[in-house]
């Protein structure tokens, strides 16, 4: 990629902050979606790793390095994948694997669906939300199994509408070590991230905790246009996972030919908890998805 390794792509609305890993490896480039919707790219450091080809990390609009613009009616899904397709554009990325992780999975899929793009070779959807009333009903089984004192603390901040009281943040950090990561402490790519969340657009768009849906994503439903993607893809979720093996593997199901892989013990960063097994996998089912791509009379279809 004759490209800085590091500089800013115009998008509607302002301008993201892009990083490419291993700029001169000549396979396929990997484009990463990080989660939130209001989080940075830190927390997929790790996936720098994958080696064999480019990975390219931006920062989406609103969120760490990217301009910050004071201006609600950005946050919406829609302006999140025409983005998606400008940072595509604005760095050359004709063909390329496309990696979303939770929200960035809702990205991927919108993305696929709507713009029906050109050049990509495959998905790689990981801890996956393609249904929020799935999320939502999965997240109440979770909350179910929580002590009596965070599961009331979280039923009663609902109740109020109030959730900054010190109980709900106790209870949602419990939740949190249970179904978001479980490595202690946690890694610090994913403590920078989390500290540099952007609370506007994740409160507008999703809600005040990964439990609790009022956002404008509380809708969003894709699992029954799943099979309208014909490129290879992969989901992959942790056993404790916030997307949970059953849901991920209803998604799998929906989607012909789709691969899937459940990381025992890890949760929703199995990225990070499990990572020499994560990246093994990912490594190996971009090189075959490439590899069946080319495979046409040696050339790219």
């Amino acid at each position: 990629m004759d490209l800085p390794h590091e500089g800013f792509a115009d998008v509607p609305g302002g301008r993201v902050w892009y990083h490419i890993a291993g700029a001169e490896e000549s396979g396929t480039p990997l484009l990463v979606l990080h989660g939130g919707p209001g989080c940075t790219s830190d927390y997929l450091e790790p996936l720098a790793a994958l080696g064999g080809r480019s990975v390219v990390f931006y920062d989406q609009l609103g969120c760490g390095d990217s301009d910050r613009p004071d201006d609600p009616s950005l946050w919406t899904l829609e302006r999140a994948v025409d983005e998606l397709a400008a940072v595509r554009e604005a760095l050359g990325l004709d063909r390329v694997h496309i990696l979303g992780q939770s929200w960035g999975t809702m990205l991927a899929v919108e993305y696929m669906l709507t713009h029906r793009p050109d050049g990509v070779e495959s998905l790689v959807l990981s801890a996956p939300c393609l249904s929020a009333s799935r999320w939502a009903a999965d997240g109440r089984r979770y909350l179910q199994a929580l002590p009596d004192d965070h599961r009331e603390a979280i039923l009663r901040a609902e109740e109020a509408g109030s959730y900054d009281g010190p109980a709900y943040q106790e209870a949602m950090t419990a939740y949190y070590r249970r179904h978001v990561c479980r490595t202690d402490p946690w890694p610090d790519c994913l403590m920078r991230t989390f500290e540099r969340l952007n609370t506007d657009i994740y409160l507008q768009m999703w809600g005040p905790s990964e439990f609790t849906i009022t956002g404008s994503l509380g809708d969003f439903e894709r699992a029954g246009r799943l099979h309208e993607i014909a490129v290879p893809a992969l989901f992959t979720c942790g056993e404790f996972d916030e997307a949970t093996p059953a849901t991920t593997a209803y998604y799998h199901h929906m989607m012909p030919g789709s691969e899937i892989a459940v990381f025992e013990g890890a949760a929703h960063e199995h990225h990070l908890e499990a990572t020499a097994a994560y990246l093994a996998v990912v490594r190996e089912f971009l090189d075959r998805a490439e590899s069946q791509t080319r495979g046409h009379n040696g050339r790219t279809r």
